[in-house]
Parts: structure tokens; sequence; C-alpha cells
């Protein structure tokens, strides 16, 4: 029940004194009929009593949600189990681990929203899978009890206001949290980008023109954007989910976006830089074979001097001290408030996120870790490669690859399609994006499909008609 304002005020005064702070009265009871008439008929020129009933909970019916003019986004999962490579696979003699993925890929697909947007998600369970799945969705504020086991054969959906802004983990919740771990380590999780209602804040970076001289550089919003996705691997040499592994925190493998060591060097970048495709030109290049198609590894490429933003999620067990050799971490965020400027490393527990706002300055590559070595070693590393700094823009000019010198690779090569989130408000968007990531091959084909470039079609024939195969 609730009074107006000014009704509450004269009863309080009334019954407790004008001093009245007390907000519960146990065992009480309101007798009106023994009320002085004056406070009856002060409440009743006061616009008498409002019965009704406060909003305590969120909505959630889905009905209510779709017709309450917000935008809605229908969030289509569906949870399966699949075979897709492990660390030393190659196309002559695979090695496969058996991963439970969202939609055919690791991580599950990214979904973007604007503040106070509705997200309908529905997850289907094909009936020839095995096992039930659930998704707890971390942007949500609803009882956990939404998201329970859904069975094969089944779908369900839950609707939720995104109200917060910020980057949010959503996983598998297992069978009623019953090998909860097994589901998500084995692949299915993704996140939630909310962007801020009122959009991202342009960029501040300190500088110096000379010494005790702060020059300060001001970016738009606008930014080009990265999406990075911590894990852990525990796996048997036969390709099984390893809980004994788990338990002790003996990980087979660090990942970022479900691959370890994803995006560093390939063959093609041996040949471009060093001349052969035998030849490699950093320490860990595991996935270099052009015929390893979507998994053969890729760099990310960004222009000198420009605003680059990137989501990241810890979805693992271990801690994440995310740092970028060579660079300055210019604006960390989280929960759409800056934590730091100018930072080296920032620390992300387990289902913890963070924005990263930041310039690149100078031609090089720059590796983005995890700054603990045994987390480097497995695989947590991903290499930026800013401007042009192999001076290759006049070979590929001259190999008619390009017509004239770019600012970034990613005009000749694009960037990977599961480093590339969905774009928003303040979206720059990538010269070129390839096909990459740890996909089915049906999904590799539907996102070809949806414009991405698939390199290892695409390549060959160039370097071919160069000379250089």
């Amino acid at each position: 029940m609730m009074f107006t304002v000014a009704a509450v005020a004269v009863m309080g005064a009334t019954l407790l004194g004008s001093n009245y702070t007390q907000t519960q009265i146990a065992g009480q009871t309101l007798d009106l009929e023994a009320m002085d008439i004056d406070v009856l008929e002060q409440i009743h020129a006061m616009g008498g009593l409002e019965l009704v009933m406060p909003s305590a909970f969120a909505e959630t019916d889905c009905t209510a949600l779709e017709e309450s003019g917000r935008t809605v986004h229908d969030f289509q999962l569906t949870g399966d189990t699949v075979e897709l490579p492990m660390l030393g696979h190659t196309a002559e003699e695979p090695k496969m681990f058996q991963a439970m993925v969202f939609n055919d890929q690791v991580p599950g697909p990214t979904i973007r929203v604007t503040q106070g947007d509705v997200i309908k998600m529905t997850l289907t369970i094909p009936a020839d899978e095995t096992t039930a799945h659930g998704n707890d969705m971390h942007a949500s504020q609803v009882s956990s009890a939404t998201f329970g086991a859904v069975q094969p054969g089944e779908s369900r959906a839950f609707c939720y206001i995104a109200h917060s802004a910020g980057v949010f983990k959503y996983h598998c919740s297992g069978v009623d949290l019953v090998a909860m771990d097994q589901h998500v380590l084995s692949g299915m999780y993704g996140i939630t980008i909310v962007d801020p209602a009122d959009g991202y804040k342009r960029l501040v970076v300190e500088k110096t023109s000379g010494s005790g001289e702060v020059d300060r550089q001001f970016y738009d919003a606008d930014a080009l954007e990265f999406q990075l996705q911590y894990n852990q691997m525990y796996l048997t040499g036969a390709g099984l989910y390893d809980a004994q592994a788990m338990f002790a925190h003996h990980n087979t493998h660090s990942v970022v976006n479900g691959i370890p060591f994803s995006y560093v060097p390939n063959g093609v970048h041996n040949l471009l830089i060093a001349g052969s495709m035998d030849d490699n030109i950093f320490v860990a290049q595991p996935w270099n074979d052009v015929g390893l198609k979507q998994y053969q590894s890729q760099l990310l490429y960004v222009e000198l001097d420009q605003h680059v933003r990137i989501f990241v999620e810890n979805q693992g067990n271990e801690p994440v001290f995310f740092h970028i050799v060579g660079e300055i971490l210019d604006r960390v965020v989280q929960g759409n408030r800056v934590q730091s400027a100018a930072t080296e490393t920032w620390l992300l527990g387990g289902s913890q996120n963070m924005i990263v706002d930041l310039v690149f300055d100078e031609p090089g590559t720059y590796a983005a870790v995890n700054h603990d070595y045994a987390a480097i070693y497995t695989g947590a590393l991903t290499v930026f490669v800013a401007g042009d700094p192999f001076s290759l823009n006049p070979a590929l000019v001259d190999l008619g690859v390009i017509p004239e010198p770019v600012s970034s690779y990613a005009y000749v090569l694009g960037n990977p399609s599961d480093a590339v989130p969905p774009t928003g408000m303040n979206s720059i968007a990538h010269p070129a994006v390839n096909v990459h990531g740890l996909y089915t091959d049906e999904r590799a084909a539907e996102i070809q499909a949806d414009g991405a470039v698939a390199l290892w079609e695409v390549l060959p024939p160039i370097l071919e008609s160069a000379g250089l195969l």
C-alpha cells in the first residue's frame, strides 16, 4: 500500500508527533473510526489514500516488454556439442576436441544493444543433443531460476531490460548448475555489449611538449573496436574435458576468443616479411598453414593516431593481468565509469570485464597479453600491428594488391571476424573483415556469405601470380 506523500506526513505527525521518523510499526492496527475527524478531512483534501502495488521487481514478462515501446533485440541461440580443432591440429593430421557451443562457434555470438533496450533471449537445444543446456546472461537483473536447463528438443525464452551499460558475460548454466564448469570451459560463453544511452565519451590522452609541460590531446568518441575474451582449456590428450585438471587449476591452454595463439603471424606474414613461409618471424606460430582456413592465425591491424576501443571479458578461472607490450592503456572503463587513465596493466577477476581505450603512437607490433607468464606461454597473446612497420606498402603496390599506400594492413588483409564486435553508435567501420575463428565449417560459410573475406581463397592466386608461391 502506498499513500500520497502529504497524507503520510499528516498521519505521521498525528500518530507519533511532529518528529516522526520511524518507518515500520510492528503489530499496530490503524483504527480509522478512532481517528480525529480533522485528520481524515485533511487526507481527503490532499487526494485521499492511493492503494497501489509498488514496482518492487523488474518487468520480465516478454509480452509486456515487447509492447513497452522499447527497442527489442531477438537473440536466438542454439546449444550443441561439436568437434573443433585444438592446438596441434593440421589439415593433414586433424586433432579435435569435444566443444560445447552456442551457434556453432566459440565464443558465442556477441549481442550489442543500447542501454534501456530489451533483450529477448531464446535458447533452443536440438533433439539429438546429448545433454541439456541453459544460459545465464550477466547483463540481466532477473531471478537465477530463469536460467534453468532447457532439455533436448525444447526451446525457452526470457526477456529483460539492459539497464546497465558495459560489457557482460553470458554462459551456459549447465544442467541446473550441474556440470556448468564443463559446459563453459568447453566453449559455451559469449558477451553482451550494452552501449551507454548517451554514447561513449571522447578520449583525452596526456602527452608532453617538453619537460614538465603537459599537452592534452583529444580524440572523438568514435573508435575502431575489437573484442577479446579470455579463458582456459582443460583437456585430456584425446580432447575430452578434464575436471580434475580444472579443480587443480592445471589448464592445458590459455585462449583468446577460444583459440590459443590465435592472433600471431602465419605463413603468409612470414613470406611477405622474411621471404619464406617456413621462416617464422615470431616465437610461437602454431597455426601457420593457409590450409587451416578459418583457423589460420591472423593479426589485428590499426592505424596510427587512431582511437581504438577494446571490449575485454575474463570468461575463465584464472585472473587476467591485461597489458599491451609497448603501449599504455589510455583509459579503463567499467560499468560506464572511468576507473583509470594512463595505466600499464589492469587486473580482471573471473567474470569481470572492462573497456580499454588507447591510441597507438608509433609504427610497430604490440602484444596484448595476460601478464601471467604461464598464461602468455600457453596462448594468451594477441599481436596488434600499427601502421606499416615492415614498409610493405611499396611491395604491395608493385604486386598490384593495392593501388596506393594504405595506413593500415587492414585495408589489404582485413581484421579477424571473431575479434570484431557488432557495430554500435560510436563505431568506426573496419576497412575489411576476414573469416577467422573457432567456427564449424557451416558457421564459417555463413560469415563469409555476410561479407567477410576468406583469405585462404583470395591470397594463394595473388601470391602465385606474383611468383611468390
